[in-house]
């Protein structure tokens, strides 16, 4: 995909990740980004000329506040033509809270989703954040509750309302300090499972696409793959962002079967007949 131009200013792009991870630059990049960014370095190192010349035009203005190196805090990487957005998480959080607030249940739970995610829906549901790591934060309509994926604090069949957003395909790969486990996922699907009431949705999204792991950052599933790990849920909606960052809302699973890295959300219910056995 070739860069769009807009008044020579770089246009903002939808972020998403993992497309290209065969090639060796890109595994290279992923090796060495988490000490230093190369690619940050070299934007930063074009921005600095532009914010010197801002500098110069500023200080001459009529009005101008005296300026002091000291005081000054370079920020060389917003000056974008549009917004930019990772496509997973913008789409996904619309898609779950819009569902959400379709149902309107009375309380709803999230187990590790963003904490931005979080906190919009506590502004219209009561809602329960569970996290291995707990979010040391007060917000009227929110509680945060210390817990796993893999051993959640409710009992069978107890939850309404239920939403796992870009988690399930962490687990056991030790990134958040959990223990390893090659079923991590497929386990955590089975614990969102037993705990979903009969009659109860779960609003749930993970990378899909070509199998593989990318220890230790996360899995990527076949659609298929994570429906067989749902296998008391009946399937209502699946929508999807291509790995072009294009949203698809209420296509088939099969749809995004040859992507690299697309994001697939899965609008599962348990259905009475399918609950489990007291």
């Amino acid at each position: 995909m070739k860069r769009a131009k807009s008044g020579g200013r770089r246009r903002a792009r939808p972020m998403v990740q993992g497309r290209g991870s065969s090639s060796f630059g890109v595994a290279l990049k992923r090796w060495v980004s988490p000490v230093v960014d190369p690619s940050a370095i070299l934007r930063g190192l074009r921005g600095y000329v532009w914010f010197a010349r801002d500098w110069r035009r500023y200080k001459r203005m009529p009005g101008a506040e005296p300026l002091s190196w000291r005081e000054a805090y370079p920020v060389l990487h917003d000056k974008v033509a549009t917004s930019p957005y990772d496509a997973h998480y913008f789409f996904q959080d619309n898609w779950a809270l819009r569902r959400i607030l379709e149902n309107r249940p009375a309380r709803h739970v999230d187990v590790g989703s963003r904490v931005d995610t979080v906190a919009h829906v506590a502004a219209s549901v009561p809602t329960t954040f569970v996290d291995l790591r707990p979010l040391e934060a007060k917000v009227e309509g929110l509680d945060s509750r210390a817990g796993t994926i893999l051993s959640l604090p409710y009992g069978d069949d107890s939850v309404e309302s239920l939403s796992c957003l870009h988690v399930a395909e962490h687990i056991g790969l030790g990134r958040y300090g959990d223990p390893l486990d090659p079923q991590g996922t497929r386990k955590a699907c089975q614990e969102l499972q037993r705990v979903l009431a009969p009659g109860g949705n779960l609003y749930f999204a993970l990378p899909v696409g070509r199998e593989r792991v990318a220890f230790n950052a996360n899995r990527v599933h076949a659609p298929r793959t994570i429906l067989g790990y749902f296998d008391r849920l009946a399937l209502v909606e699946f929508s999807a962002v291509d790995d072009c960052g294009v949203f698809h809302r209420a296509t088939s699973p099969e749809s995004v079967e040859g992507e690299e890295y697309a994001c697939g959300m899965f609008w599962l219910r348990k259905e009475p007949q399918r609950a489990a056995s007291s």
